[in-house]
């Protein structure tokens, strides 16, 4: 049962629920107009429509808002109360639908909070950081780093970058730029071992693997006769970081399967030497992710926009053959 102490605060609580907010704002409009008819041509309704409004209001009130005469509208004692207390909300109220429309249309601005897989935010999302806050010096950034799933709501995040497949519906994907998965090795190990020219062959070849946060060990993956075929070869060593497994590959300890991103920069230099091109799958991507493209800020906006331009420029694919 409810005590004597929770009466009042629940009557206030229903009268205030109760109350007609349409009514509140005419009542406003017309106290800073100082007519029924110039509050219905500034609201784009008629003057009877804000006379009925006001009527409400003041009924479940109880008490007379305005003085009506036939050449003037004032306000009474009681409508003067109230309009002192309602007026600094409603404007607090207009400032923040201003604000709003701001974020939407105006110059970009405010915090944004972006999530990215650890290899890919370092070598890639990181280094374009600076370009871009001092092109939009008013947005904020928070950089995440986490190669789990992404949690938009929980996390208050607004773009995402993901690797691989998406599988997930419930978000905007646009593909920034194919995800090409390169088998290579060092140069010095190509010279002395050779290199495998079927998936099978990697079994007479040292190899380096990659263990996930989770446990389990990346199972290198090849598209064999339009099938999707995966594979784990036998590892010398196994990681669970990926530059290490990078370190390692250019030490000259085997093969690895890895992003081109990771390492497009030393084939093209020729320190590594690719393999199994033609067996390499071609059904993953970078993504950047969001939750909505509706009623998208203008600082979210801009951030796709600028890191898809600049992304898609790098060069992260993997080298032609014969190319330069």
């Amino acid at each position: 049962m409810a005590s004597a102490a929770d009466g009042p605060a629940s009557d206030l609580l229903a009268a205030s629920f109760a109350t007609s907010y349409a009514g509140v704002v005419a009542f406003l409009t017309v106290a800073a107009e100082g007519s029924f008819a110039k509050a219905g041509d500034r609201l784009g309704i008629g003057r009877s429509a804000v006379s009925r409004s006001v009527q409400k209001l003041e009924t479940q009130l109880g008490v007379r808002l305005f003085l009506r005469t036939t050449r003037s509208t004032s306000l009474t004692r009681e409508g003067e109360l109230f309009y002192a207390n309602c007026h600094p909300g409603m404007v607090r109220i207009e400032k923040a639908l201003e604000d709003m429309r701001d974020l939407r249309e105006g110059p970009p601005r405010g915090p944004l909070r972006v999530c990215a897989t650890v290899g890919f935010g370092r070598k890639v999302v990181a280094p374009l950081l600076k370009e871009f806050c001092a092109a939009y010096p008013d947005i904020s950034l928070d950089l995440l780093l986490d190669d789990g799933p992404t949690d938009f709501t929980s996390d208050r995040v607004d773009v995402s970058f993901r690797n691989g497949r998406m599988e997930d519906s419930q978000v905007i994907a646009k593909q920034v730029i194919p995800m090409q998965m390169v088998v290579c090795a060092s140069a010095d190990y190509v010279r002395e071992h050779g290199v495998p020219q079927t998936p099978a062959d990697l079994e007479h070849h040292l190899c380096v693997n990659f263990r996930f946060a989770s446990g389990r060990i990346y199972e290198w993956e090849f598209k064999v006769d339009g099938h999707l075929q995966r594979v784990l070869p036998r590892a010398r060593f196994t990681i669970n970081d990926a530059d290490l497994v990078l370190r390692a590959v250019r030490d000259g300890q085997g093969f690895a399967q890895m992003a081109a991103y990771q390492v497009s920069d030393l084939l093209r230099s020729g320190e590594l030497v690719s393999c199994l091109d033609a067996f390499a799958p071609d059904d993953r991507g970078h993504w950047l992710c969001y939750q909505s493209r509706q009623h998208l800020p203008a600082r979210i906006r801009v951030f796709i926009d600028f890191m898809t331009d600049r992304i898609r420029g790098l060069g992260l694919e993997r080298p032609r053959r014969g190319a330069a």
